[in-house]
């Protein structure tokens, strides 16, 4: 049997922790520069606030139902989401974490009460984390998913659903569209409805063998997952990253060249940050900026360079980044967005070396392993490059953030008793 762990409303529930008052209260989570709606608790839910709406069009339902606004806070949720990983690890010594609010359990060998022993993780996170969370169990990733969804939709299910037979699964997925399907999307949900495939119990009942050949194989392990049958084992270690972008919306629009090298000499210190954290190295950088679609003269560039020899040097490459971008730049427009891209990454234990070129020096490796130390320890940014300007008027818009209760000494919460 898998169990399949998922935090309810997870960015609003984070922001709850520290705000027992808002508890019982509507919460909305906004996304980068405030943009659009990306987390709501079950009371903003209940007032027709839908996902990914646009702030601004539903701000004044917002404050006319008194609803709490919280600007994105991703070192909050990132640190919570490790305690809620860690505390799931005592209930299994196999698990997946498959993402920031949800981690596969295996619990083979096990021989419980179920639904008690999916209680007990439930009780577990509130007591120690105050994370309420929905619990599913069965036998399969895939009907493990659909028993989280029960336990979150059926108030019946108290946040625990246990598929463990045919009937129980089967009555489940006549009432599942098919697009809810764990990696049934759109397209192949109506792809699978031109067969007549509308129900999950419908996909289930299929022919895996015909589907395949008019889908693709994924589908077939689908079927086989539907009926109990696992073909997607845990994956205890995430695979590493084939590509990694740091892309952000500007506070607000850019016209200079000087601030925009400032922007992206702070993402690509991000995604060179993440690149030394899977212990990876770079040979080619992808660069874009744009101005907004919705504006006239709408402008949009991209270029890839190469790395003279694969690096996780920061400096080395942010100076790429910011000569590309010197290219793309061209005056007179407002531009929006910037990113950039580490697209071709080597392990950096497998990273081949040329006889008539010169590597990374040893020096550079060592300074980027001081810079990483100090600011794990003493906080993000704590050390960065002088690229990245010191008063960065083009940071994103996060005028409701809530502070960094768990990360930063200045922001710890002070009981007053």
């Amino acid at each position: 049997m898998l169990a399949l762990v998922d935090c309810n409303s997870c960015y609003a529930s984070c922001e709850q922790i520290f705000r027992p008052d808002l508890r019982g209260r509507p919460v909305v989570v906004l996304s980068n520069n405030d943009g659009f709606v990306v987390a709501r608790s079950k009371e903003a839910k209940l007032l027709g606030i839908g996902d990914l709406e646009p702030f601004f069009k539903i701000e004044h339902l917002l404050r006319h139902h008194d609803v709490a606004i919280f600007s994105s806070n991703y070192p909050l949720y990132g640190d919570i989401s490790h305690r809620v990983m860690t505390t799931l690890r005592d209930f299994s010594p196999e698990v997946e974490v498959y993402s920031i609010d949800e981690m596969f359990l295996n619990l083979q060998g096990l021989r419980e009460d179920w639904v008690e022993y999916g209680q007990g993780i439930r009780r577990t996170l509130w007591r120690d984390v105050r994370m309420p969370v929905g619990v599913g169990i069965a036998p399969s990733k895939t009907l493990a998913k659909l028993a989280n969804r029960a336990a979150k939709k059926i108030p019946k299910c108290d946040g625990v659903c246990v598929l463990d037979g045919p009937q129980r699964w089967q009555w489940l997925q006549r009432h599942i569209p098919v697009d809810k399907v764990w990696g049934v999307g759109r397209r192949l949900a109506q792809r699978l409805g031109e067969f007549g495939i509308v129900t999950a119990y419908d996909l289930g009942q299929a022919n895996p063998k015909i589907l395949r050949r008019r889908t693709n194989i994924n589908i077939e392990r689908t079927i086989e997952e539907l009926n109990g049958s696992p073909c997607f084992s845990l994956e205890e270690q995430p695979a590493p990253k084939k590509q990694i972008y740091c892309t952000r919306s500007f506070g607000e629009k850019l016209t200079e060249l000087p601030p925009l090298l400032q922007a992206i000499t702070l993402y690509a210190s991000r995604a060179a940050e993440k690149l030394r954290a899977q212990e990876y190295l770079v040979t080619a950088i992808h660069l874009f900026l744009h101005t907004s679609p919705h504006e006239p003269n709408y402008y949009s560039r991209s270029t890839v360079v190469r790395c003279p020899y694969p690096t996780d040097d920061t400096r080395l490459i942010a100076s790429l980044a910011k000569g590309a971008i010197r290219e793309l730049y061209r005056p007179g427009h407002r531009f929006m967005k910037a990113g950039v891209g580490l697209v071709e990454l080597v392990p950096k234990t497998l990273g081949q070396g040329d006889l008539f070129a010169i590597g990374q020096p040893a020096r550079a490796g060592m300074m980027m392993q001081t810079l990483d130390r100090v600011n794990q320890r003493f906080g993000s940014g704590t050390l960065f490059l002088g690229a990245e300007g010191v008063q960065k008027q083009w940071k994103m818009r996060q005028a409701y953030r809530s502070p960094a209760y768990t990360t930063r000494f200045e922001a710890l919460p002070v009981v007053n008793i």
